[in-house]
């Protein structure tokens, strides 16, 4: 059975393209055709309005929070890594950094809350967030 790639490239050989609809012109992106038919009028009226919906604005919202977040996280032990190489006070820039620590965990089960909010007020379940998992982004961002 031939690939998909394959099937493709032998009916452009083939000139099957050649005649489609629309060929040489841009494509008109303003509707999702995957879009939930019941909600494409909603969303054509909110968009040439200006509005979202009140789900996406919030999407929008946790997504930069959790940017915040990381850039955060990457600040301070950045820091740390900085204190570290200075041969500053030991002691003090381990309470520091745990201080940073507890302030990123708190941080991320208060996100995590906002997190499970969001997901139940989200129409469909595609469009949910998955939970921050605090040891994950604390070993991306430390390598630790």
């Amino acid at each position: 059975m031939k690939s998909i790639e394959e099937q493709i490239k032998k009916a452009m050989e083939e000139g099957q393209f050649k005649d489609l609809k629309g060929k040489g012109k841009p494509l008109n992106l303003d509707e999702n055709p995957f879009a939930d038919p019941d909600w494409r009028l909603a969303h054509h009226v909110l968009q040439t309005g200006g509005y979202s919906l009140p789900w996406i604005e919030t999407r929008h919202e946790l997504e930069n929070e959790i940017s915040a977040l990381e850039i955060a996280l990457q600040s301070a032990w950045e820091w740390r890594q900085e204190a570290q190489a200075q041969s500053q006070d030991q002691k003090w820039v381990e309470t520091e950094w745990q201080r940073a620590l507890s302030a990123f965990e708190e941080r991320v089960s208060k996100l995590n809350k906002h997190i499970r909010d969001f997901n139940l007020s989200v129409p469909s379940d595609r469009f949910q967030l998955p939970l921050l998992q605090a040891r994950r982004i604390l070993t991306r961002v430390t390598g630790e």
